[in-house]
C-alpha cells in the first residue's frame, strides 16, 4: 500500500462514529475489460503516429528545413498520446488506485481519491506530481441509510468490486487511465479489493442497522 487506509479514514470520521473496515483497491498494473479495444487501438495509434514522425525526420527528405519543422510540431503531440495509451495510462491509473482509500463506518461509505501524503520519504516523481495536479483530493461520502443499489461483482480469488447504485452505461470508460476523464463516468464503488463478499457482508449488515435506528 502506498498509504495507510486507516488513518487516511480516520481523519473524515465525524465525532462518535466508528470505523468497520478500511482499505484499498489492487496495487500495480491492471488490466481492464474495455483493454480489449484499447490496446489495439493504442497501438495503431502509437505506431502510426511514430512512423509519421520517422517520416519527417528521415534524412531522404530535404524541404529546407521549414515543412520539417512543422512537421515535427504537428507530429510530437500524437506521438505523446500514442505513448501514453500504450504505457503511461496504466502508470496514471496504478498511481490513482494507489492513493485511493475505502471505508465503511456505522453511518456512511467513504471513498478518498487523489493523491495523498505518504507516511515517510516523499513522493517526488514527475508523473506523481503530474496526477497530483490533475487529480486533487476528493472526498465522497454515502449515507448507509439513504444508499441503495449495492451490487457485487467477484473475480476468480476472491477480488472484485462493490458498486453504490445504478451502474452508469458509459462505466466501462471509467479508470482507463486520463486523470479525471474516465472517472467521472463512474459509479460510486468499492474498486478491486480483496475478500469482497466479506466486505460487501459488512455493508449489509452495517445498513440493515442503520436502517432499524
Amino acid at each position: 500500500m502506498t498509504v495507510e487506509a486507516s488513518r487516511v479514514i480516520a481523519q473524515e470520521l465525524d465525532a462518535g462514529e466508528s470505523l468497520l473496515w478500511s482499505g484499498q483497491p489492487r496495487n500495480g498494473i491492471v488490466f481492464r475489460g474495455s483493454d480489449v479495444f484499447m490496446i489495439p487501438f493504442s497501438i495503431m495509434w502509437g505506431g502510426f503516429a511514430i512512423l509519421f514522425a520517422a517520416g519527417v525526420l528521415s534524412p531522404a527528405r530535404d524541404d529546407g528545413g521549414g515543412p520539417v519543422f512543422v512537421g515535427v510540431l504537428f507530429a510530437i503531440p500524437f506521438v505523446l498520446v500514442g505513448l501514453y495509451m500504450m504505457f503511461g495510462r496504466f502508470i496514471v491509473d496504478a498511481i490513482q488506485r494507489g492513493h485511493t482509500c475505502y471505508g465503511v463506518t456505522d453511518h456512511r461509505v467513504i471513498i478518498v481519491t487523489g493523491l495523498v501524503d505518504r507516511q515517510g520519504a516523499p513522493d517526488v516523481a514527475l508523473v506523481t506530481l503530474l496526477v497530483a495536479t490533475l487529480s486533487p483530493r476528493k472526498v465522497k461520502s454515502l449515507d448507509l441509510r439513504t444508499m441503495s443499489d449495492v451490487s457485487m461483482t467477484e473475480r476468480s480469488g476472491g477480488s472484485g468490486t462493490i458498486t453504490f447504485g445504478p451502474q452508469n452505461p458509459y462505466q466501462h470508460l471509467a479508470g482507463m487511465g486520463w486523470p479525471e476523464m474516465g472517472y467521472g463516468f463512474a459509479t460510486a464503488s468499492f474498486e478491486l479489493v480483496e475478500q469482497v463478499k466479506s466486505i460487501y457482508s459488512l455493508i449489509r449488515d452495517a445498513q440493515q442497522k442503520r436502517w432499524r435506528q
